[in-house]
């Protein structure tokens, strides 16, 4: 058997937050708090196993990992596992998605927007990361893994192109993308039986006015296929992870919401497709087989002191073009991307008064010094993942194209592989903002002004990367290297979106809206407040056909959609699903305190 002494197992897991009340997370709009859900929220679990090591390797819809999560999760596997699994060999990544429900962190900074922690929404990212990867390692068996390669050229455009071209290696990736496909094949008996996807694409076809929670184009492929595989293969997984996105937009009109149609939902759903089909032909045609290896090493790193060859970097720092925001989704109008911004006076005398941050920030428009005052995370991870020949360098940072492509050399270079052979993992086991090529950093672009720790960032990262791709493929450990203080969640959240003053409420029928030929049926309940209990749907719609009912669709499929309005204490849920027109009699329901149990409305359409 061409995997022979390799294991491999799966799972997935709803990871839901709270859908109402709470900011949503990547854009950072202080107004931009759930109202709603378009779709669920699944963490997706891969473990690969031989006699003497394993990995796993989680896949979530959320827009990333912050520290609070990462320590929860990987200190409950070490003890759930006995140590099997731990911070050591457990690759947390985010879909990246910027509508899902925030508050999971504990650093100031990302919770001004969304008006502070949110209990109830961590505990469900942690107790789902946490029973899908223990559901994956139960459900090992042997397996087959093979790599498959292609490339997309119309799913993804580079959205600071003139920080691109000031590179003077852009030649190596024409039309200023990446358009490499790489998909990992697990096959039982010659049958594939799940898949993972990586291409770099922003989760941002869904824009920053949306309320509605939403994995974005890559939770979209991913359920689409698990869709279309359920007949032939119950328990088929897929998952579309990203890689070095930090440029990489799915808007190719050149704004949020624009692309293949001016309707972001649309384009949400056509840059999904666009993904799923490149993975389908990959699956379909041939691939190389991966040797029965699994490895890993992992280091902790204080970018906010770190010395390389290119000098040292500095203390994080967000620029004056971090707050003017991208072309996905802008952000305060006073300013603008690249230099010459009215913070400048602020710059300056932060400039005189520390010459030393100065020359590692230079010439960023210091904005935000958010290290020196404790708001982010500077003593981050580097992890280096072998799945036969496949080596993942997993980075919690939002990794530009061709800094990227400058990666995969360094860790070849060291490892003595092939660049093709290295897949940069970004947006894993953390979140450090991003990473840009120094010419980029001088452009001083959105993606420049939130690279926090300054122009030698990349250095420190590259030199980080090739010791430990030098050390793995000696066979040899790596220095550790000091990991921050433990962060744990805390008791209390904050009173935003919470259930603090509500009561229970039974369900009832509120108001039925019949759809004309071809529109939407909508449904009305008085309900409870929608974070006191997540259930594992709010709501269901299913057809009469003969003397059954038919489930066909619930409040994860692209069909329908929930909002809910608040009156004092008082909630009401609308239930919207496009039936496609097709006349029938059925029933809306949604879900009671109980588990399994719905109020029903009874429809015909005709």
């Amino acid at each position: 058997m061409s995997g022979a002494g390799l294991r491999a197992g799966w799972a997935k897991t709803d990871i839901t937050g709270e859908p109402w009340g709470v900011g949503l997370m990547g854009y950072g709009m202080p107004g931009q708090r759930g109202r709603g859900l378009l779709t669920r929220q699944w963490a997706r679990a891969f473990v690969v196993a031989t006699s003497s090591h394993r990995v796993a390797f989680v896949v979530a819809d959320i827009g990333m990992f912050f520290q609070a999560a990462v320590d929860e999760i990987t200190d409950r596997l070490a003890t759930a596992t006995g140590g099997r699994l731990s911070a050591e060999n457990v690759v947390l990544t985010a879909t990246h998605t910027h509508c899902g429900p925030g508050g999971h962190g504990r650093h100031r900074l990302y919770n001004i927007t969304t008006l502070g922690h949110h209990r109830r929404t961590f505990h469900r990212l942690v107790d789902g990361v946490v029973r899908a990867v223990l559901d994956a390692e139960a459900a090992l068996a042997p397996a087959d893994l093979s790599l498959a390669r292609g490339e997309l050229h119309d799913a993804s455009v580079n959205r600071s192109a003139s920080s691109f071209d000031r590179n003077p290696d852009r030649d190596r990736l024409p039309g200023r993308i990446d358009p490499t496909v790489t998909l990992l094949r697990i096959e039982r008996d010659g049958e594939l039986r799940a898949a993972i996807d990586w291409f770099a694409v922003h989760c941002t076809s869904m824009g920053n006015g949306n309320r509605l929670i939403s994995s974005d184009n890559k939770g979209r492929a991913a359920s689409a296929w698990e869709a279309q595989e359920r007949d032939r293969v119950p328990d088929f997984m897929s998952a579309f992870a990203q890689t070095n996105a930090g440029d990489m937009s799915p808007n190719l009109g050149g704004s949020a919401g624009h692309g293949p149609t001016d309707d972001e939902r649309d384009n949400t759903a056509e840059i999904a497709r666009r993904q799923l089909e490149a993975a389908r032909v990959l699956a379909a045609g041939p691939g190389r087989s991966l040797a029965p290896i699994v490895d890993h090493r992992l280091t902790y790193v204080d970018f906010g002191a770190a010395h390389t060859v290119s000098g040292p970097t500095g203390r994080a720092v967000l620029g004056a073009a971090f707050a003017a925001g991208t072309s996905d989704g802008l952000g305060a109008t006073v300013f603008q991307q690249g230099l010459g911004n009215r913070v400048g006076a602020i710059s300056r005398a932060l400039y005189r008064r520390d010459p030393v941050l100065a020359a590692q920030q230079a010439p960023k428009e210091m904005l935000l010094p958010v290290g020196t005052v404790g708001w982010v995370q500077e003593r981050l991870p580097v992890q280096l993942i072998r799945l036969g020949e496949l080596h993942l360098l997993c980075l919690p940072m939002e990794v530009t194209v061709t800094a990227g492509a400058r990666l995969r050399d360094a860790v070849a270079a060291a490892a003595g592989i092939d660049a093709g052979d290295v897949l940069v993992q970004g947006y894993a086991n953390g979140y450090g903002h991003y990473l840009t090529t120094p010419e980029e950093y001088d452009a001083q672009r959105y993606e420049a002004g939130a690279t926090v720790f300054g122009r030698n960032q990349l250095a420190a990262v590259s030199e980080t990367a090739s010791r430990l791709a030098a050390d793995l493929a000696a066979g040899r450990t790596s220095e550790p290297g000091t990991p921050p203080a433990r962060q744990r969640a805390g008791r209390f959240g904050s009173p935003s979106g919470s259930t603090v003053l509500s009561r229970p409420r039974p369900v009832r029928v509120a108001a039925v809206r019949t759809p004309e030929p071809g529109g939407r049926l909508t449904v009305d309940f008085d309900c409870p407040h929608p974070n006191r209990v997540i259930p594992d749907s709010y709501a269901r719609v299913e057809r009469r056909d003969g003397d059954r009912w038919v489930p066909i669709a619930d409040d994860d499929s692209p069909s329908t959609e929930i909002s809910w309005e608040r009156r004092g204490s008082a909630f009401t849920a609308r239930v919207a699903v496009d039936l496609g027109g097709r006349a029938g009699l059925y029933r809306v329901g949604y879900a009671e305190a109980v588990p399994g149990r719905y109020t029903w409305a009874l429809v015909r359409v005709d």
